[in-house]
């Protein structure tokens, strides 16, 4: 169990509205009770790095008594620098009698975009020996603290930390794109680590020392992160033992034969309309088959969609809901906009729409657009994601996709939304 309260002196006064002695006994009341339900609880002095030293080291001293077994000290704001940062960790566990009685943890905001070497100095100088971090940095504001940047810089640089994270690295591509797909947000393509640009070469000089040393230029060896090195594209004239052995090769296994002919029927669908079959377009054709229930309550047949300067864009689909057909046809602000409306205009599903996100797969004018729409219904909150050569059928997919989803038992309240 994870518990918090603020402890700097604004918070306490403008939000809280409490003295510092009732959050002292607040701090303690909460560890406490959550020590009678769970062995294991972690206490936060919420925007601890703008907290008085003294009166942090009284709150954190009396809730490892009551029997907190992490402490993790926020930089809520992203205030901290990190040398100042790493002393402040060092300094509350040297002045706390009993700090040897939990895990000292941090969790850091990027607002200064210095999340990442906070963390790192509060693990080198104050002695941390837990981050709280996440996929691809995403967070509140500006976010947080990115998993993967903690991750190969300890191990790039194990010689200076001397530490070891026990992560398989080679699984952190492939969780953010994973990530980046259910969430909608796009990773920028020069993102340390994971980003599209991280280990490309544009410079003369750099691509001639790589060609002949990549340790002239790259610190650290693409793979060992989880991008590719295979080169081999597949296309329309591909057989399907190379299909299936590029799957394999990818981290994919299929469930089934049946599976496995669905997929590649897929495939050769795709291939039809470009060229080129990459890595990226394989992932995001079984990730979109991925989130497609055994019995679609709704599935799109066709869809035609107009739009020019000077004219109004306009939108007919041809839907089954439960294998009945259905027609319908609508006028939007757009092709996209008029799609969504002709669908809602069958579904009535009455659900906002809460995120429209397009991302292109690979490069070039060829590229599968992926899409992500989030919707939220009564409580529910549902991702559907669709890609295609098409962006507006793509679209199309991602909102039967969502409606789908909504229209599913199976799919959880949203915590958020919880009484």
């Amino acid at each position: 169990i994870h518990t918090f309260i603020a402890t700097s002196a604004l918070h306490m006064e403008k939000k809280l509205r409490m003295t510092p002695e009732q959050v002292l006994e607040q701090s303690k009341l909460s560890v406490r009770f959550a020590k009678k339900h769970c062995p294991d609880v972690e206490f936060s002095p919420e925007d601890g790095s703008r907290s008085d030293v003294d009166f942090l080291c009284r709150v954190l001293e009396a809730v490892i008594k009551e029997g907190a077994t992490t402490i993790n000290v926020p930089d809520t704001v992203g205030y901290a620098v990190p040398e100042q940062f790493g002393e402040f960790i060092k300094r509350l566990r040297e002045k706390i009698p009993n700090s040897d009685k939990a895990v000292w943890s941090v969790h850091c905001h990027n607002d200064l975009g210095m999340a990442v070497a906070n963390s790192l100095a509060a693990v080198r100088i104050g002695g941390a020996r837990q981050i709280e971090c996440t996929i691809n940095g995403l967070g509140e504001r500006a976010g947080n603290t990115s998993l993967e940047e903690v991750v190969m810089a300890i191990r790039t640089r194990k010689d200076f930390f001397g530490l070891e994270t026990r992560i398989d690295t080679t699984h952190i591509v492939p969780t953010s794109r994973l990530v980046s797909q259910i969430t909608g947000f796009v990773v920028q393509p020069n993102k340390a680590v994971v980003g599209a640009n991280a280990f490309a070469h544009a410079s003369g000089i750099h691509q001639d020392g790589v060609l002949k040393a990549r340790d002239t230029y790259e610190i650290m060896r693409a793979e060992d992160v989880g991008w590719s090195t295979n080169k081999i594209v597949l296309g329309k004239l591909s057989g399907r033992n190379a299909f299936k052995q590029r799957l394999k090769e990818l981290g994919v296994e299929l469930e089934s034969d049946d599976a496995a002919n669905k997929a590649f029927q897929r495939f050769k669908d795709l291939a039809d309309k470009k060229a080129e079959i990459f890595d990226e377009d394989l992932l995001a054709l079984v990730a979109q088959e991925a989130g497609v229930a055994a019995q679609e309550h709704w599935q799109l047949v066709t869809m035609n969609q107009a739009s020019g300067m000077g004219q109004k864009p306009f939108a007919k689909i041809t839907v089954l809901e439960d294998g009945k057909e259905k027609k319908s046809e609508s006028q939007g602000d757009g092709p996209v906009d008029a799609t969504f409306k002709a669908i809602e205009s069958l579904a009535k599903s009455g659900a906002e729409l809460l995120l429209y996100s397009v991302n292109a797969v690979t490069q070039g004018t060829e590229s599968q657009g992926e899409v992500t729409v989030r919707l939220a219904k009564g409580g529910r909150i549902v991702n559907g994601v669709g890609a295609d050569t098409d962006i507006v059928v793509a679209s199309a997919k991602a909102y039967i996709s969502a409606l789908n989803k909504l229209e599913s038992k199976a799919q959880r309240v949203n915590p958020q939304y919880q009484n």
